[in-house]
């Protein structure tokens, strides 16, 4: 994750014009005073190092966060409006019983796309725009932690969407439902393309949502104001930081079960054959431990919207601004220990009923107390009631009702009566569309003057409100009653007679009504684009730092960096005097600050345009192309694309590897301490540095948790079926521990030798740097020819029973991981030879050493599990 730059024309002018920045430099400060009181000159050199070039080559390379963020949210509506098209369909079809507009295939694939539209190509992509958008913004920062992985995250997830779709013009689109249960989904069942396609985009789309995430987690924890400790974020961030903590721990959960499932369609594996031992309910443990989180994850950034942006309406600071903070990161935490609330049906021991029932009840705490915060910000506040305050009203009474609706699910009785019913369906919309859609379209009317520069129609915009308001609860209300008196879920249609007939009509009403609203909204926002009112900076009067910039903002950001003093920084009693701030304007800077205390730590380059991240998107979507199709060249040469691109990405560059004394200097007294609160006029820190300070470092952080629970993962899954086994376990008896025990010994030994370089390299003594990470390759290979030994030994295959699934699958995980890794140190070793490491740059260093240690503790685990307890499992 180390974005170093390339070059471009306007940054290498600017480059030319600037003299090059000490190895400790210094952080001027300024007065801010909303709009940077700069000269033209500064102001003409920020814009030439920051602007995107035009054209063709700026649209593919840009790394903008703004242009990123407008478009996830374009992309995202585009899909929202094709998931409507799809639900309007299904509505038609069951306005009347016995209704034969689609027939029963052509209405699974409707139903099945609409939902993966739905829940994963507009939910959260819609909300991962605003947050790309405005995140630097309300953080007071010039762009996110890693621009370049932005890019990547959008180029992929747009390849997914694509893959996703490929085969729907073919009448062979995903038709088993957006949670796709085995054995339904199997080969056996259904042998098409359809459910290829869905799996394997699915964990392209895995990628694009853990990358986003590690980058929003990274960008709350360094690029942040100075100043801006923990307690003074601005509430918006904490919606989207706890669901991008969430996503790193879920997504591989998902992730994990499709491929698992394609390898068993494709490889003939067993780890849902039931014929072969295999467990049909491994399914969904692993799909709900995702999909649970997953309703969070698409809830609490819109929640994050509306406490964000309500208080502006209500002339007032959020309601018990700690609290909201606390109860957003408790729904997340309480979010992941009940995914078995959707299992209620399948045979539970009663101890599980009743714990996660109970779990299941105490997650609606922290919901109320947002719904308390909320409705006491405007009982307590002075309501401006402008266009954005009814879509954030209404959204706390969908909200209410989405909300009742789960608990009554949560009652272990009455779950069992309403599981896979239209009531359970009328939930889902109230919480994945009422409690999404309304605040997204709030947000979109109180950002659109900074996305844009000019106000919606304020008028129309209300008329807007009221018809989507009453269409979306004539449309989604009636089927909790019909749910009630029985009707299935999934359903192509239906008989006379059984009471569901006027419950449905009236649905299909109101999704045409509000289907209806949708497009005066689309109108509305397109005609405001070219004919809407100027906006000024701040037109709603707001308290938020995005508002003290220019609307739309310039391609910098900020031109001085704030310094916050309070929470609402606009909004503060001293607000309207001179503020301190620092200015960065000799390239492409940025500011890292201490992740709790948010105190000024690193000047960070940032990278410049690139199109290696659209390069490498395009490519790893053939891979999947190249799997979906079996066609090995196609995999391979995509696969080594990827490469490429990564490796030149991941370059060093020489003109960044300055040589100066690394050392912090002590700060500077100033004359503006009594203004400023603050007895510095300048601080000395580190540009760019190593350890901790580099952004690489703590990207790997976020690479390691998220591979820990894809092992995790794996591991839980063969603990699992191995406790479900009612065969001898291993079948074929039990492992050998003495080459397994040896290879063991021989990976930790490989981590000591990178340790010891990496300790040398600091030492400035590069050539035995060199030799003992070119140890440390031999031991790497010699693990692999081990491994590639053992099994060829094996009595069993990948396809001959599970065990042999579980062995070769869990194995060949780490194996990957292991081959990437020494590729990796085989090119830390040539750049060691080449002298591009040092005591005060060696970040690159640390990061393959990050990853070479993780490797090497995850088999600890896979040793423990595969080749240990068989025989504890013996044993008793």
């Amino acid at each position: 994750m180390n974005d170093s730059p390339t070059s471009s024309p306007s940054a290498r002018a600017a480059r030319t014009a600037i003299p090059a920045r000490p190895r400790s430099a210094r952080l001027s400060r300024v007065p801010e005073t909303g709009i940077a009181p700069l000269d033209e000159e500064t102001e003409r050199r920020l814009e030439a190092t920051w602007e995107t070039r035009p054209g063709w080559r700026g649209w593919l390379s840009t790394v903008d966060h703004k242009t990123i963020g407008m478009r996830y949210l374009v992309t995202a509506f585009v899909f929202l409006l094709l998931g409507g098209v799809e639900a309007l369909v299904m509505r038609a079809q069951l306005t009347r019983p016995n209704e034969t507009l689609l027939t029963p295939q052509q209405y699974d694939q409707l139903f099945t796309m609409h939902g993966v539209t739905m829940i994963f190509l507009y939910a959260l992509p819609v909300l991962s725009g605003f947050s790309n958008y405005l995140w630097p913004l309300v953080l007071g920062s010039r762009d996110m932690a890693f621009p370049r992985l932005n890019a990547l995250s959008y180029w992929i997830f747009l390849g997914a969407a694509i893959l996703l779709y490929a085969s729907f013009p073919f009448g062979q689109a995903a038709d088993a439902g957006w949670f796709n249960y085995v054995p339904l989904s199997t080969a056996a069942y259904d042998p098409g393309p359809n459910i290829d396609v869905y799996a394997l985009g699915m964990v392209l789309l895995g990628i694009s949502t853990t990358v986003g995430a590690a980058n929003f987690v990274i960008t709350f924890l360094r690029m942040r104001a100075s100043g801006m400790s923990v307690a003074r974020l601005p509430i918006l961030i904490w919606g989207t930081l706890t669901a991008s903590c969430a996503n790193l721990f879920a997504v591989p959960s998902v992730s994990l079960a499709f491929f698992l499932l394609w390898l068993d369609r494709n490889a003939g594996t067993h780890f849902f054959d039931t014929s072969a031992d295999g467990r049909p309910l491994l399914w969904q443990h692993l799909f709900w431990i995702f999909a649970h989180p997953w309703v969070y994850v698409v809830v609490l950034p819109a929640m994050g919207i509306v406490s964000e942006a309500l208080p502006t309406f209500c002339r007032r600071p959020i309601a018990a601004y700690s609290a909201v903070a606390l109860s957003t990161v408790a729904t997340m935490l309480l979010g992941f220990e009940v995914w078995l609330h959707h299992m209620f049906a399948t045979g539970l021991p009663p101890l599980a009923l009743a714990f996660f029932g109970a779990a299941s009840m105490l997650i609606s705490v922290p919901s109320a107390i947002a719904v308390f915060a909320w409705i006491a910000t405007i009982w307590t506040g002075k309501p401006v009631f402008k266009t954005p305050f009814f879509y954030f009203a209404g959204f706390v009474l969908m909200f209410t009702v989405g909300g009742v609706s789960g608990v009554m699910t949560a009652a272990v009785p009455l779950d069992w009566q309403l599981t896979d019913t239209y009531f359970v369906v009328a939930h889902l919309h109230y919480v994945l569309l009422g409690i999404n859609v309304f605040p997204v379209l709030g947000g979109l009317v109180y950002w659109f003057p900074k996305f844009t520069g000019r106000l919606m129609n304020e008028r129309f915009g209300k008329w807007t409100f009221w018809v989507l308001f009453v269409g979306f609860n004539l449309g989604f209300f009636p089927m909790h009653i019909s749910g009630l008196l029985g009707m299935p879920r999934r359903v192509y249609t239906y008989p006379e007679g059984m009471g569901w007939d006027t419950a449905n009509l009236v649905t299909t009403i109101g999704s045409f009504v509000f289907a209806i609203g949708i497009a005066m909204f689309v109108g509305n926002a397109l005609v405001s684009l070219r004919r809407g009112q100027h906006a000024g900076a701040n037109p709603w009067h707001a308290a938020g730092l995005e508002w003290s910039t220019s609307s739309p903002p310039p391609p910098y950001n900020f031109a001085v960096l704030p310094v916050v003093r309070s929470r609402d920084p606009l909004w503060a009693p001293d607000a309207h005097l001179a503020r301190p701030g620092y200015l960065l304007h000799r390239g492409r800077e940025a500011l890292g600050i201490t992740p709790l205390t948010g105190e000024p730590d690193v000047i960070l380059k940032m990278p410049e345009d690139s199109y290696a991240p659209f390069v490498l998107g395009i490519a790893a979507t053939f891979v999947f192309v190249g799997l979906l199709m079996h066609s090995v060249w196609l995999t391979a040469l995509a696969a080594l694309t990827c490469g490429t691109a990564l490796l030149a990405w991941l370059w060093p560059r020489r003109e960044l590897l300055q040589r100066e004394p690394f050392e912090l200097q002590p700060a500077v007294p100033g004359e503006d301490a009594d203004a400023t609160g603050s007895d510095d006029e300048s601080l000395a820190l580190p540009v760019g540095s190593a350890g901790e300070h580099a952004g690489g470092w703590w990207g790997v952080l976020t690479l390691i948790a998220t591979e820990a629970a894809l092992f995790g993962y794996l591991l839980f899954s063969y603990l699992y079926l191995a406790s479900q086994s009612a065969q001898p376990w291993p079948p074929e008896g039990l492992p050998k521990l003495g080459m397994s025990g040896l290879n063991t010994g021989i990976l930790l030994l490989s981590s000591v030798f990178v340790w010891a370089s990496g300790a040398l390299v600091r030492r400035a003594r590069s050539w035995p740097a060199f030799w003992s990470m070119f140890v440390a390759v031999v031991l790497g290979i010699a693990f692999v020819s081990i491994q590639f030994s053992e099994w060829h030994e094996r009595p069993y295959g990948l396809s001959s029973n599970l065990y042999g699934s579980l062995y070769f699958t869990i194995t060949g995980f780490h194996m990957a991981h292991v081959i990437v890794g020494v590729v990796m140190l085989v090119w830390l070793a040539i750049w060691i030879a080449r002298g591009y490491f040092d005591g005060r740059r060696d970040a690159a260093l640390n990061i393959g050493g990050l990853y070479w240690h993780f490797v090497d503790v995850v088999w600890l685990f896979i040793f423990s599990v595969l080749y240990l307890s068989p025989y504890w499992i013996r044993g008793h």
